[in-house]
């Protein structure tokens, strides 16, 4: 298991901290927050600034040299020299792609630094307490008498929150069920079969439980303690699942008919409605929502009793197919993505009042995985813009109409999952896309502080839950 250091740019003449954001595409209020800068906000030549995750990476344009992109971005030239590995004459062409390293990975003491004056300005804090002990572990040999000129690097914050969070993960051997405890930073993986892509994962509301679905499509039902599992049936991928809030029956459908499956006595009840799909209990236990066609094959929401027999249909629409289709925790709402996966807007749809809501979304509408917040009052999703050569996902959040979107966080993927802490604080989500790799980083953001935190990283990740509260 690893984690990143944070990374440290050195302020020059001429920066301010909006600049600074600008040129990395950092959310302002992240880099502030990232440093414990309070109004004015002013900032001094030479002072270092612990830089959240942004865009590192630069097309080359005509006339670029490497003195001047490092000119630009206010970085050493030996920084991009040896991330990208280029030698002497130190040739650049136009439409090169070229990794730009926001600094350096270590802090540099300064007269008058302490170790716990260092932990409380760069957030190695655990619960509001500055943690010097925890640089010093980072740091084999460190003291905590410390010196002006010494380097040191500086862990991430901790992550805190209730509840334990599961994604699957591959070592590039075998792919494991990973469950990670915030409060203690405890990792504990089982294996499991065909870990890919594909795969998703959801918690029981109890967290007792884990329905797994494999990239080949079959269900897994599997208890975390004990680490015993067994198989229920095999869907079409991706697939869905949904926790009955007793805690003892998935619905989900096959297409050809939705199933409500009781995973302690391994029998199910058939509901003949061929072509379902995203089916998810209301949160009385007596109802389920889902997405078919209707008779003039066009893409409608309905509701229906667990007999199959008072089919009711939700919503008027006209031509696009809803996807990712999710009810809200609370039962109120209804969020869908459409129309498909090049373009993909995210909606709201209010049930007492049949209002459909837009969420603004990202600059190219390619706005993917959204999920409600527990208090179903927010939506996290992903939007995914070219940058400077390649694909991010910028980390948005919303709130149930549409209201106060923005991006909170970036990653370096096209797409990534995300998921919501069980106390609606944190956003965790996926990063660490190299080219056509996989995600090996796992993150998370605090959305009132805006934060980042590397949770986990060394292995290829593919999906996530951060399980409910008990």
């Amino acid at each position: 298991m690893e984690r990143f250091m944070q990374i440290f740019y050195t302020v020059r003449s001429g920066d301010s901290l909006s600049s600074i954001a600008k040129r990395f595409y950092i959310p302002l209020a992240s880099l502030i927050n990232s440093n414990n800068i309070t109004a004015p906000y002013i900032i001094y030549i030479g002072q270092q600034l612990s830089m959240p995750p942004g865009v590192t990476t630069y097309a080359v344009k005509p006339g670029d040299s490497v003195y001047s992109i490092a000119q630009s971005y206010g970085i050493p030239v030996n920084l991009i020299l040896i991330a990208n590995g280029i030698e002497s004459p130190y040739n650049i062409v136009p439409g090169q792609i070229l990794t730009i390293p926001q600094g350096v990975p270590f802090y540099t003491v300064k007269p008058g630094d302490t170790l716990y004056k260092i932990a409380a300005r760069y957030n190695v804090v655990l619960n509001g307490e500055p943690r010097p002990d925890v640089i010093i572990k980072a740091n084999p040999g460190l003291t905590p008498s410390i010196t002006p000129g010494m380097n040191i690097i500086i862990p991430p914050p901790p992550l805190t929150g209730p509840g334990k969070l599961a994604f699957v993960l591959n070592d590039d051997v075998n792919s494991y069920l990973g469950l990670y405890e915030p409060n203690t930073a405890n990792l504990n993986a089982a294996a499991v079969e065909n870990g890919g892509e594909t795969s998703r994962i959801f918690w029981s509301p109890d967290q007792t439980r884990i329905a797994y679905i494999d990239s080949t499509g079959i269900i897994n039902i599997i208890e975390p303690v004990t680490n015993k599992g067994a198989k229920v049936d095999q869907i079409s991928i991706p697939g869905f699942i949904d926790w009955a809030p007793d805690n003892r029956r998935i619905v989900y459908s096959d297409e050809k008919q939705i199933k409500i499956y009781d995973v302690l006595n391994h029998t199910y009840k058939p509901i003949n409605r061929a072509g379902a799909s995203y089916v998810q209990w209301f949160p009385n236990g007596t109802e389920l929502l889902y997405e078919a066609k209707d008779s003039k094959n066009i893409s409608q929401l309905y509701r229906n009793n667990l007999e199959g027999s008072k089919e009711v249909q939700i919503t008027k629409n006209t031509e696009w197919p809803l996807n990712n289709v999710r009810l809200s925790p609370n039962g109120k709402f209804v969020l869908y993505t459409t129309p498909g996966a090049s373009i993909s807007e995210i909606y709201t749809f209010e049930l007492a009042t049949g209002k459909i809501s837009k969420i603004p979304g990202g600059p190219e509408a390619k706005n993917y995985y959204p999920t409600w917040s527990p208090d179903s009052t927010k939506i996290a999703y992903s939007s995914t813009q070219f940058i400077h050569g390649k694909y991010y996902s910028l980390i948005r959040f919303s709130g149930s109409k549409g209201e106060n979107d923005s991006t909170i966080a970036i990653a370096s993927c096209y797409s990534t999952p995300v998921t919501w802490s069980p106390d609606n604080k944190s956003i965790v989500y996926l990063s660490g896309c190299r080219e056509d790799n996989p995600p090996v980083e796992v993150w998370s953001v605090d959305i009132s502080r805006l934060v980042p935190v590397n949770v986990l990283s060394g292995f290829k990740f593919y999906t996530l839950d951060w399980s409910p509260a008990r």
